[in-house]
């Protein structure tokens, strides 16, 4: 019985917290930029903000039917987002749009949307990932890109791993409801970004 109470435990905790809520680790801490607190702040940023972090586990929902090179590749194109929001600041309604990529990545577990759906969304998160880096001198921001390639791998593949474990078990309708609850948090996410 109390298994079952964490995981809805833990959905009710998510949807009471704000991605508004998710702050860079160097302003909590007041530190100035440096290679290590570049480093520092890249490794714990995918974890501060609760729809970066859900995205990031459950992009292994999609992962586990794709190849490794496919989960890199992503990896890949999320610093290319970090680095275009480096170039290009500003984009209008990012945090909301990052909000909506939940939706996105719910209709792609589902299997309402191709999983190439899920490549733009990924860019979209690193491109919101950058915006508390900009006007850091060169090396806290390439050792903040080091951390982030580090934090974001780190955690699809321990996400991956785990559910490579339990994939077997794991029923179509389960796969359902994972899905709607995506996406009922990325509409939760959304609509406090949007009134906040």
């Amino acid at each position: 019985m109390f298994q079952r109470l964490i995981p809805a435990g833990a959905g009710l905790a998510l949807l009471l917290a704000s991605p508004a809520l998710a702050h860079h680790p160097m302003q909590i801490m007041h530190l100035e930029p440096s290679a290590l607190t570049g480093l520092m702040s890249g490794l714990a940023h995918p974890l501060l903000g609760p729809d970066h972090l859900i995205f990031l586990i459950a992009l292994a929902l999609v992962g586990v039917q794709r190849s490794g090179r496919w989960m890199i590749s992503l990896l890949a194109v999320g610093l290319a987002g970090t680095a275009l929001g480096l170039a290009l600041p500003g984009l209008p309604w990012a945090e909301l749009l990052v909000s909506l990529t939940l939706v996105v990545e719910g209709l792609v577990v589902a299997g309402r949307l191709p999983t190439m759906f899920l490549v733009p969304a990924f860019a979209l998160h690193g491109y919101v990932l950058s915006s508390t880096v900009i006007g850091w001198e060169t090396t806290p921001v390439a050792m903040y890109l080091l951390g982030l390639l580090l934090s974001q791998g780190a955690l699809l593949l321990l996400a991956l791993w785990g559910l490579r474990q339990s994939v077997d078990r794991i029923a179509a309708s389960t796969r359902t409801l994972l899905a709607g609850g995506l996406i009922g948090l990325g509409a939760a996410f959304s609509w406090t970004a949007l009134v906040g």
